[in-house]
């Protein structure tokens, strides 16, 4: 039985998530009603009807697996497995490949189960360092100097979540080599591809290097969380070993998802467009209003993804701070403590801009000196 460690996130967000007005402090853009999806898709009553609810395959039905390697892998489905989100693509990667005593280089901060999957498992974790002090900025040499003979996987999450760095197409290059240069696989979470500021979407890495698994969802940049949609691409023998253990777990998804989310990833930049316009006005809304915060919050901004990892540097205790937040003004911003870096939180910007406004309103009157007097 493996020993998983308490996932902090997932309980924050258990703690708060439906428990108050304005949520800034969520991964992800605001999500679809399904009416606005079949307007936006043209996707039919009679089309849902003709569903049939019977069990679909391991590694997806035909369709969404289709939908997914035209967009991602030139047409092969073969190298394509569908999930229940990218937290079990996560899980059957790690258990597919990793075993106790390997060695995983992984970011520091991450998301969590990026790297709470391989140390339940068993693993030594060794992290790469991003530092506040750097502007988040990913250090290539650092990562050299951990990657060695011994490593049996990197794991990274590009834009990042929680910080929203990056890397430059010649910094992707860079990392491509030293992960070959070891023979390690290449845990690659591509969550926030679609959602890059000012330049391109990196490229897939899983098209240039044969040891790459590439995870994606429709539960952050397409406003889907709840289908819980995401999927895996790697090579067929690899899909293999996934699909043993989920012998064991969910065996498959229910075929009515599978069509939804075959619309979806067909009509995605339809989907997408929309997203994309309301995170860059967002940003520019989170840039003014720490602009006008006099210091109290101060932050590197995001070159991807729609979530900063701004530091409180007035607050001593800012996870008590974050609970007083959501218990007495009823706004949800996620404590650093929760990706292992006291003094920051999560804020998210991919919500209605009038709930993003609505809570920074809140989180300023919070933060100001007789607010955070009482935490001092």
């Amino acid at each position: 039985m493996q020993n998983y460690p308490p996932a902090p996130l997932e309980e924050w967000m258990r703690l708060y998530y439906f428990a108050v007005d304005a949520d800034i402090g969520s991964s992800g853009v605001s999500d679809y009603s399904l009416a606005e999806v079949r307007a936006l898709l043209g996707i039919g009553v009679d089309e849902m009807d003709a569903v049939v609810f019977h069990d679909s395959q391991t590694l997806g039905g035909t369709g969404v697996r289709r939908a997914i390697a035209a967009r991602w892998t030139g047409g092969d489905s073969g190298r394509v497995m569908v999930t229940h989100g990218s937290t079990e693509a996560i899980y059957l990667a790690m258990s597919a490949l990793l075993a106790p005593g390997d060695e995983v280089v992984v970011l520091d901060p991450v998301y969590p189960g990026l790297g709470d999957v391989a140390r339940g498992i068993g693993c030594r974790l060794r992290p790469w360092t991003l530092r506040a002090g750097e502007g988040w900025r990913p250090d290539l040499e650092r990562l050299a100097a951990l990657v060695t003979e011994r490593t049996r996987m990197v794991v990274v999450n590009f834009p990042h979540n929680p910080t929203g760095a990056t890397l430059a197409p010649a910094e992707l290059d860079a990392l491509l080599a030293i992960v070959e240069r070891a023979g390690a696989w290449l845990l690659w979470d591509a969550a926030f591809a679609d959602l890059a500021h000012g330049a391109a979407p990196l490229a897939d890495p899983v098209e240039r290097y044969g040891r790459a698994v590439s995870l994606g969802t429709l539960s952050k940049a397409y406003g889907l969380p709840g289908l819980r949609v995401g999927w895996c691409l790697a090579a067929p023998p690899v899909l293999e070993r996934m699909a043993r253990v989920r012998d064991y777990t969910t065996l498959h998804l229910s075929p009515l998802v599978e069509l939804l989310a075959e619309r979806v990833i067909d009509g995605a930049d339809r989907i997408l467009a929309q997203k994309r316009a309301a995170a860059r006005h967002n940003l520019g809304v989170v840039e003014r209003w720490i602009a006008g915060q006099g210091g109290a919050v101060t932050w590197t901004p995001p070159a991807g993804g729609v979530c900063g990892f701004p530091r409180l540097p007035q607050v001593a205790d800012v996870e008590a701070f974050c609970h007083r937040l959501a218990r007495e003004h009823r706004v949800l911003l996620v404590p650093g403590t929760c990706f292992g870096t006291p003094g920051h939180v999560r804020l998210g910007f991919g919500g209605h801009t009038a709930v993003l406004q609505e809570g920074l309103g809140r989180l300023s009157e919070a933060l100001r000196p007789a607010g955070v007097a009482a935490l001092v």
